[in-house]
């Protein structure tokens, strides 16, 4: 079996008897690793001493307000604080998956989106295990990965932001590269049959692009198909989703927003307004849920399909909220993974 995402750190964690994963000492270690909470050669000994303890010892020892509010420098302050927060909440639920699950319905605790996508990432490692369809995967990066769209050649291209980035910079370092060249997105590989088995061993690179193509596309049911298990996974729900390419559904019964640009257009569409051109342009993918067991569902919706919405925003990024995918749906019950 190939493996994959190998920077989500999913091999250093364990697992319970239901596959659930685990919190360990060296997962917390990475964290602490991290360069925002590596101790500068100028920082007090109070956070030498923290960080040494915690890296080097003992990472799940408590750590109290006081013990943060005596480091010097504010900006370390502030990084103890959320990462203390963080670790502890990590440490207060049986598994990785109920500690998601908590922050995406709307857990006291904020954390920054960068923990948010890295948590989502290892749990949704989890739950693919053992996939072996490099579309669905690369799909998935969307949970964890913002994306930037590329319309070219009338096709509808998503490549990894930060990759693009970095492949733009170099163009305004050379300027002929930036008269002459096509869009910076030409520079990378499109994800097709024949280069396919090859995902595995870059998928952390992140250099691949996905033609999101059609309704029928490769691309599209690998997306759905993610997001099938990503909710088998964490509600133990079984849904069936389908791509389409437009909303035949004059009364909707229920919709998810798959990012915050989808939620502010689908509410917009809820509450009756027109959808104006611009916006419309903005919507990428549709997509049509409907429930295994409707017992599960709420009664209002039945077995009325459930629309999921993807859009870009007007700079051409796609920054999904897979947490939207296990708060929002119209459920009897809250329960999930433990």
């Amino acid at each position: 079996m190939k493996d994959f995402w190998i920077s989500s750190g999913h091999h250093l964690l364990d697992r319970d008897g239901n596959g659930r994963l685990q919190v360990t000492d060296a997962f917390l270690k990475t964290y602490l690793a991290r360069p925002e909470l590596l101790p500068p050669e100028t920082a007090c000994e109070a956070e030498l001493r923290l960080h040494h303890e915690l890296l080097m010892h003992h990472p799940r020892r408590p750590v109290g307000k006081e013990e943060i509010s005596a480091l010097e420098d504010a900006d370390a302050r502030e990084n103890w604080e959320v990462m203390i927060a963080f670790r502890d909440h990590l440490l207060s639920h049986p598994s990785l998956e109920a500690a998601y699950l908590s922050l995406a319905r709307g857990s006291a605790i904020s954390i920054p989106s960068l923990f948010m996508n890295q948590l989502a990432q290892v749990v949704l490692r989890n739950a693919l295990n053992g996939e072996q369809d490099p579309h669905v995967l690369r799909a998935a990066e969307l949970f964890y990965r913002p994306q930037r769209v590329t319309f070219h050649e009338g096709a509808l291209l998503l490549a990894d932001a930060e990759i693009i980035e970095v492949h733009e910079q170099n163009r305004h370092a050379s300027p002929l590269l930036s008269m002459l060249g096509g869009p910076a997105v030409t520079e990378l590989e499109i994800l097709e049959e024949k280069n396919a088995a090859s995902y595995f061993e870059r998928s952390d690179a992140f250099d691949m692009v996905l033609n999101l193509g059609g309704a029928g596309s490769s691309a599209r049911r690998g997306f759905a198909n993610a997001m099938e298990i990503w909710i088998r996974h964490l509600l133990a729900v079984e849904v069936k989703i389908e791509p389409v390419e437009r909303i035949e559904d004059e009364d909707w019964a229920w919709f998810v927003g798959l990012d915050a640009e989808a939620t502010r257009i689908g509410n917009g569409l809820w509450t009756g307004k027109e959808l104006d051109p611009e916006a419309a342009e903005r919507v990428i993918a549709l997509f049509r849920l409907s429930f295994s067991d409707i017992i599960q569902v709420k009664p209002a919706v039945g077995a009325r399909p459930v629309w999921l919405i993807m859009a870009m925003t007007p700079d051409r990024a796609v920054r999904m909220k897979p947490q939207n995918l296990v708060a929002g749906l119209p459920l009897r019950s809250m329960a999930g993974a433990n």
